[in-house]
Parts: structure tokens; sequence; C-alpha cells
């Protein structure tokens, strides 16, 4: 995922809008048009595993004639890549990630809080000598770029008074991240849970640099259009979520089972997971703005964001409390 943007998403950009302001005579979709929704899947967003697993929104969408597909995101960016290309009309990431893919020009809308999570911090290997984010200077770092755990990295290297180019940064998928580390390839690793959880408790590895209040919340978000043309859809799948979400607040040891299925790591990993995760906020609105503007500001005070972008007016446009849940929004 590109992180700056350029001119061509900018001319990209004005042309698709207008392209769709010359359809204003368009007849709105409906429900009924739909034959299949799309959402991804992934382990570092425990309910969507629930939901997948119990079926609560096939059954939703069952009376409608409505079919769901699922597919595994490996991370922040590949769900915004696949809602970029229209793979996937629901997809799971970051809050700040998607924040930077809003600002490149992929129009998604963030409706729904999956979770509050310490799913990322800084990782090594205990022989490695790295104790402190100062310490990376020079080193290689393993990182998934367009994630939380890349924002996360350059936050904390910004507070070193360090900058990306005074490490040496790996691109790689979590998974893959986590197996350099192991192998010696690299340094350090900007961890992601559940592999982190499973370096810290099977090779002993070390996080050596955390921040809770730095993991932006995981946020489930939807592509603009659809949003638009399908507002009962959206509220359906927003209903089977809580039904999930609660079910797994409910029922800790089918949740625990969920991901133990999804990733096939041992139960004391999948405990430091959950214990790390809060899944009891689900609607969005300030509390997330805030979290991601904040992130937003540090980001474009690091060059990655433009610094003519006006962050606070594209976190306002991207979150979307419309579709939270009733009792959520209370």
């Amino acid at each position: 995922m590109t992180l700056r943007l350029d001119r061509r998403t900018l001319v990209s950009a004005v042309l698709g809008g207008l392209a769709v302001a010359a359809l204003p005579l368009a007849a709105p979709a409906r429900a009924a048009d739909v034959g299949e929704i799309r959402l991804d899947w992934a382990t570092y967003n425990p309910v969507s595993l629930v939901l997948r697993e119990k079926g609560f929104l096939e059954e939703a969408l069952k009376p409608q004639g409505i079919k769901v597909r699922w597919t595994q995101s490996l991370g922040s960016n590949k769900a915004l890549e696949f809602l970029n290309g229209g793979a996937i009309d629901f997809g799971s990431s970051a809050g700040a990630a998607a924040l930077l893919a809003r600002i490149n020009g992929n129009p998604i809308k963030v409706i729904y809080a999956y979770s509050r999570p310490e799913w990322t911090a800084l990782v090594t290997r205990k022989e490695t000598g790295i104790a402190k984010v100062a310490d990376l200077k020079g080193k290689r770092i393993a990182v998934t770029r367009g994630t939380d755990p890349h924002i996360f990295l350059i936050r904390a290297l910004q507070g070193a008074g360090l900058a990306e180019k005074d490490a040496k940064l790996v691109l790689l998928q979590h998974p893959d991240g986590r197996t350099a580390l192991d192998r010696g390839d690299v340094d350090a690793w900007a961890g992601l849970d559940p592999m982190m959880a499973a370096a810290e408790i099977e090779n002993g590895d070390v996080l050596f640099f955390r921040d809770a209040a730095a993991n932006t919340w995981g946020v489930l978000d939807v592509r603009e259009e659809f949003a638009k043309a399908h507002p009962d859809l959206v509220r359906t799948v927003i209903a089977a979520y809580e039904k999930a979400r609660d079910y797994a607040l409910k029922n800790p040891d089918a949740l625990k089972s969920a991901l133990a299925a999804a990733t096939r790591l041992p139960e004391p990993v999948i405990a430091r997971q959950i214990e790390r995760t809060d899944l009891s906020q689900p609607a969005v609105g300030p509390a997330q703005a805030e979290t991601i503007r904040a992130a937003g500001l540090a980001l474009q005070q690091a060059g990655v964001i433009p610094a003519d972008t006006d962050v606070a007016a594209a976190v306002d446009g991207l979150i979307d409390p419309q579709f939270n849940p009733p009792a959520a929004a209370r």
C-alpha cells in the first residue's frame, strides 16, 4: 500500500468523484440486488473468528437469499488492499492504518470497533542486546508496511529522536516477520498478536518497548460505496458482529477455541493475546478519533503523511457513527 499521496492518486480520486457525480439518475441499489456479502476474517480480529464459526451473519441473511464469502486478511495492509480493489465489502484494520488508506484515496469508512487491543510492541531476541528504541539505530527491523505495528514503530523511533532511515526496515508480512526474527535475519520486529504472544511465550523473545496508548483501535471498515447503497445490510452485519462479540464475552472458552483453531497456537499463547484485548467498547466516535488523530499527526510530523494534509478533517471523514449498535451508543 502506498503511504504517500501522489498526483496520480489525486487525479484518480477526482475523476472517480466526477464519474459518480455524472450519474445522478442511477437507481439506488437495493438489498435484493445483492447476492453475496464479502467479509474478511483475521487472527488479530477475534470477533471475526467467532462470527465466521457460529454463522450468525449467514443465519441473518438467509431469508434474503444473500450468501456470505470469507477471505483471510494477514494484516491491515491486506484488508485495506482488498477493500480498495473491491474484493471484500468489510475489512478488519487498525484505526491509524485506515486513516492512511483513506488519505491515499481508499474510499472507506470506519463503522465499528471490534477491539481495543495492545496488539503491537517492538520485539527482539534475548541475546541481541537491544533494550530501548535508541538501540535500533542501524539495526534490521521486520515490519509490515501500512499496519499499526508499522505506525507504532515510526512513532517509537520518532520518540527516540530517530527516523525510518536511521534503521533498516525489512518489509515482510507479520508471520514472516516473526520467522525472520527467529532465524536471526533481523534484529527486531514490529510485532502483532497472536504471533507476538507466540514469540514471547515459545521463544522467550522480549517485548522491549510497549505503549498501550499508541496502539490504535481494531476497527471494521466498509467500502463507502457499499455503505451508501446498502445501509440496511451494513446494519445487519453490525448486528451479527454484536451477536458474536456478546457470545465471545459470555463464552471465553469458545473465543479461545476459535483463536486456537485459526492460529493452531497453544492455549497459553491464546490466553496472552486475549488478556491484551478489550472487546467491550464497539461504538465508534470520539475515543477512536482521538487516538487515530494523534497517530496521524505524529506520522505527519515524521513525513509519512504530506504536510498539507488536514489530518483532523481526514479523521472526521473516516469515522461514521451512524451504524453504531443502539445499546453501545447509549
